[in-house]
Order: structure tokens, then sequence, then C-alpha cells
């Protein structure tokens, strides 16, 4: 049996999108333990023109959402980036996973013949590009992103909290 395009659009980002919430709850953890404002990982980053984590986390929202909204053939729904604490951040990860379990198998029928279109993007991507060419790269490459920041700045993060259960 072949995998579909729901469930890699599906299934395999809001895996990452939970496991990008546990490494949320290390950071919560860590702070309270160290007595640092989040403010401070909030902020971080890795290299002074790179985003910061709050960043890192509402584009892996950001691009997850797209990714299986324009897949099915949805409009993708538009969040503010405002938040400004790990709990927003949290609320953002839910409510990103919420959607996302809205989209059913059936919505992804016919989407392997979909061109996909960005704003700033010059050509009309392939379904198959779009998810793994653009899609699935720049999501995990943020949920890196984040480990990194956390990880760099101290926080007890490993590879299984990136990884999650298997």
């Amino acid at each position: 049996m072949s995998l579909s395009y729901y469930q890699i659009a599906t299934q395999s980002t809001v895996r990452g999108l939970n496991n990008l919430d546990h490494l949320i709850d290390l950071a919560v953890i860590f702070c309270a333990e160290k007595k640092i404002e989040q403010s401070v990982l909030l902020n971080a980053r890795l290299s002074p023109d790179m985003f910061p984590l709050s960043r890192q986390v509402q584009l892996v929202s950001d691009m997850t959402k797209s990714c299986a909204a324009r897949l099915a053939g949805l409009d993708v729904p538009s969040y503010k980036d405002d938040e400004t604490t790990f709990e927003q951040l949290k609320e953002r990860i839910a409510k990103t996973i919420a959607f996302i379990q809205t989209i059913k198998e059936q919505d992804f029928n016919g989407c392997e013949d979909r061109k996909v279109t960005l704003n700033w993007y010059p050509d009309p991507m392939t379904s198959e590009v779009f998810l793994l060419q653009h899609s699935l790269p720049n999501i995990y490459f943020h949920i890196t992103t984040a480990y990194n920041i956390l990880r760099h700045n101290g926080v007890a993060v490993g590879k299984r909290d990136y990884l999650g259960q298997i």
C-alpha cells in the first residue's frame, strides 16, 4: 500500500506539531526552574539575521495549515502572529491541529492534479513539488530551528523529544 497525500499532509505534520508542543513544554519547565523570563527564550535566535523562537513556531503553524489546506483545495485560515507567551504558542499549535483534523481524506481526492500557486513564487507548483520540495522541508526546517534555539540556550531537549513516540 502506498502513502497518500492525505497521510503525509495531515498525519505527519500533526505529529510534528505535537512534538513542537512538547518542546515548548520543556521550555516552560526550563524557564520556571532557572527563573528565566519566557521572553528570553521566545526572542532567542541562532543568528542575528534569523527569526526568533516565537516566529519559528508561528511559521510551523503557517506551513502545516497551508500544506494541508492547499492540497485539499481549501482556503488557508489566517492567524495573527501576535503570540508573546509559550501558552499562546501552545494555543496556536492546538488551533492548527484542530483545523488540520477537520480536513477529510476525501478532500484530497484529485489533489495530485492540482496546481498550487503562492503569491511570492513565480510559477504554479504541482502538488507533489509543493508537498515534497516546499512544504515538508520548510516545516521540518522550522521545527529543527526551534529545537536548536532551545538546545543552544540550555533547555534539556534531545532527539527523542524531537522525534516523539514512535
